[in-house]
């Protein structure tokens, strides 16, 4: 089986995954997008809400917007208190949550399958009938302000945030997804409702429910569930486009950043634009971070932890978009051992970009790859936000046997021409701690 692509104008789509699940796509005529996976087996639903808008959708007088919303829409509608709706889930044992990102926004529930109807009226409702009171307005912008000064109190949090910055520069993917104390404060509830305006509408809308289910019960759920808030779906509407896939320009803040910090603990982030979310390149990527950061048998691993016990965590990562990427290392060490520690990370970088990996690196990654998989789709929940990713972003969607084939297809001239690639592309150091900038001084 090799992917399943979702056009935004094929209103009806159905296959049926080799392990059994069925995968089912409906586009309303109002343009909102229902995705369905029927799981064999399991006695409960994963649902969510998403749109997307991020962070990197905000504009001037609205940063912090799109955070903020995800807070208010749990604090009431026109027939639903805060309390209502926590007591909602809480009544039939389920749980529901919400995640803002920089590109999307989703809100979600797993519940037993006998309250799929309760998650999608209760979501639909938050959705679509928040009051967003005043003085709920007030009240949550300082849980937010606490929410941030938690995060700013945190040094690994700091160090990410202010890499991502450093990496993208003034890309609008190089902002803070929660927004900064500054846009948190002197953003208006005139701002915020004139951010969910434009936002939030039946096209903008991609429900996607994973575990025991009938498609056809959850579309009409969805269509009760937004026509008792008032939404009209039978105005005809066109899904909202996809972003564009094309590489933005970027151009990095600078090469180093060092933000001191009277910590025990030197947190330490080196790298540089990474590869996007739909290159092709992304499982030789997966093969790359596995071997080089990313568990206990990885290079980096063992070279400073195990064999020299400079630091407790250390890893590699890229976190891809829809137009932009970043690729990093990190460690958190000692402010001693900063500058040896950065050494180490880079050496190993060039290493693998120089000499490659072995076969049976090859081999290892991919069990780690294939097992972590298996492990992950066993959830409802990643079964779900696998059909609104999908949706959201590419409209692509790889089934587990045609991923674990791209994966097994990577080879360790793929590997080797990546870490090289990477390796080749100007590095930037952000560090968190007892540091100066001559910790790093002629490193990138």
């Amino acid at each position: 089986m090799t992917e399943v692509i979702f056009p935004l104008d094929q209103n009806e789509l159905s296959f049926t995954a080799s392990d059994g699940s069925v995968i089912r796509r409906t586009v309303l005529q109002s343009g909102v997008r229902v995705l369905t996976e029927a799981v064999p087996g399991v006695q409960s639903a994963s649902v969510s809400f998403s749109v997307a808008v991020g962070s990197r959708d905000e504009t001037n007088g609205h940063f912090g917007s799109t955070h903020f919303l995800e807070h208010l829409l749990f604090k009431g509608t026109a027939k639903r208190s805060a309390l209502d709706i926590a007591i909602a889930f809480d009544s039939v044992g389920g749980s529901s949550n919400a995640s803002t990102g920089k590109e999307h926004t989703s809100y979600y529930a797993r519940v037993q399958e006998s309250a799929v109807p309760l998650a999608i009226d209760v979501i639909a409702d938050m959705l679509t009938s928040s009051v967003l009171d005043e003085h709920e307005f007030n009240n949550e912008r300082t849980v937010i302000l606490e929410e941030l000064a938690m995060n700013e109190d945190d040094p690994q949090d700091v160090a990410h945030e202010a890499f991502f910055e450093q990496v993208l520069g003034e890309h609008e993917l190089g902002r803070p997804i929660g927004g900064t104390n500054e846009t948190i404060t002197n953003v208006t509830r005139d701002a915020v409702w004139e951010h969910y305006k434009a936002h939030y509408r039946p096209q903008d809308i991609v429900i996607a429910v994973a575990g025991k289910l009938e498609h056809e019960k959850i579309i009409e759920l969805t269509e009760a569930g937004f026509g008792s808030a008032g939404w009209d779906l039978s105005v005809k509407a066109s899904p909202r486009e996809r972003r564009s896939l094309a590489s933005a320009e970027i151009v990095p803040m600078g090469s180093l950043r060092v933000i001191h910090e009277e910590n025990s603990q030197a947190n330490i982030l080196i790298g540089t634009e990474g590869i996007v979310g739909n290159d092709y390149r992304r499982y030789a990527m997966a093969v790359l971070n596995t071997v080089l950061g990313g568990g206990m048998s990885s290079r980096l691993f063992q070279e400073i932890r195990e064999k020299r016990g400079l630091a407790y965590s250390t890893y590699s990562f890229n976190q891809g978009y829809s137009d932009a990427g970043v690729f990093g290392l990190y460690a958190g060490c000692s402010p001693a051992k900063a500058r040896e520690v950065a050494e180490l990370m880079l050496a190993e970088l060039q290493k693998v970009a120089t000499d490659g990996i072995t076969a049976a690196e090859l081999e290892l990654a991919f069990g780690n790859v294939s097992g972590g998989l298996a492990l992950k789709f066993e959830s409802t929940q990643a079964r779900m936000s696998r059909l609104s990713g999908t949706e959201l972003s590419t409209g692509e969607f790889v089934p587990l046997d045609e991923a674990l084939r791209r994966f097994r297809e990577v080879t360790v001239a793929d590997v080797r021409d990546l870490a090289a690639d990477i390796a080749g592309r100007a590095m930037n150091i952000v560090a968190v701690g007892d540091l100066t900038e001559d910790t790093f001084a002629g490193l990138v």
